[in-house]
């Protein structure tokens, strides 16, 4: 199994769904695009052995894959909507904002001023905001001071690398605080903008976008580009919402005897 099959528990929560045990997912024939982007599923730079599935999360997704000759694309929507099926939502009061500041990783930093964006949040937002930041600015002290200083920050857990240290939990810690708030923003598109859409957040994407070391720009700004519908400090709430789901693939779910079967793990339930 590719490691990043268990960022952020994304095996776990498909071994769920297809009732196995979620503390020990089967090992997955293939590669499961770990987060929205818009190539073909696979991390950037990720190597990949010519022949094995990649399973992604939307059509537009597996057409980029094809024509990237990619030929082994398979649609199962995203982890995060099976858990959605797992999980219904409990009427609940909602208020203010939760934000996702942009983010770095091991292999690349990312570089912007955190004060000057936590002053147009503060501007922006008309309610509580609460930063959550991802686990590598979490634990820069001097971004995370930035952000405590005008509210509530919070880190969903760590990704996990290389099968190590991953929080089995992060999905659904990440779907208790999105339920929380009645908006969801960002300063770039990402996985997060779009699963707080999908539990009924209002979606916005605004604010000075930041850079990592050494990113190709061009992308950040297609993306700008072809999905404007999501950006904008209040963007339509409809609109975006619908862009968002078609995005993480809804209506693309399998059944859990059909995800079992393209997962490789039928053979799981077989008794020895």
């Amino acid at each position: 199994m590719h490691h990043a099959n268990h960022f952020y528990g994304h095996a776990h929560v498909l071994a769920e769904y297809c009732g196995l045990d979620p503390a020990a997912p089967p090992r997955i024939d293939g590669y499961v695009q770990h987060g929205w982007n818009v190539g073909d599923g696979l991390g950037p730079g990720t190597p990949y052995v010519p022949g094995r599935p990649i399973f992604v999360w939307s059509e537009q997704t597996r057409r980029r894959s094809w024509s990237m000759g990619r030929r082994y694309p398979t649609v199962i929507g995203a982890p995060f909507l099976y858990l959605l099926a797992m999980r219904p939502a409990a009427e609940q009061p909602r208020e203010g904002t939760i934000w996702y500041p942009f983010h770095g990783w091991e292999g690349q930093h990312v570089a912007g001023d955190h004060q000057r964006l936590r002053d147009e949040i503060l501007a922006t937002e008309d309610g509580p905001v609460t930063f959550c930041l991802y686990w590598h600015e979490y634990r820069n002290a001097r971004v995370r001071r930035t952000y405590e200083r005008a509210g509530r920050v919070i880190c969903h857990g760590y990704r996990g690398l290389r099968w190590q240290d991953t929080d089995a939990n992060f999905l659904q810690r990440q779907l208790t605080e999105l339920r929380r708030h009645r908006r969801v923003a960002s300063n770039r598109l990402s996985s997060a903008v779009l699963y707080g859409a999908a539990v009924g957040c209002e979606p916005a994407v605004y604010g000075n976008p930041m850079q990592l070391a050494g990113e190709v720009t061009v992308l950040a700004e297609r993306i700008r580009r072809q999905w404007p519908e999501l950006h904008g400090t209040h963007p339509d709430p409809a609109a975006a919402t619908s862009s968002a789901l078609s995005e993480l693939g809804a209506g693309q779910l399998a059944s859990p005897a059909e995800l079992r079967a393209v997962l490789g793990w039928h053979r799981a339930l077989v008794p020895a």
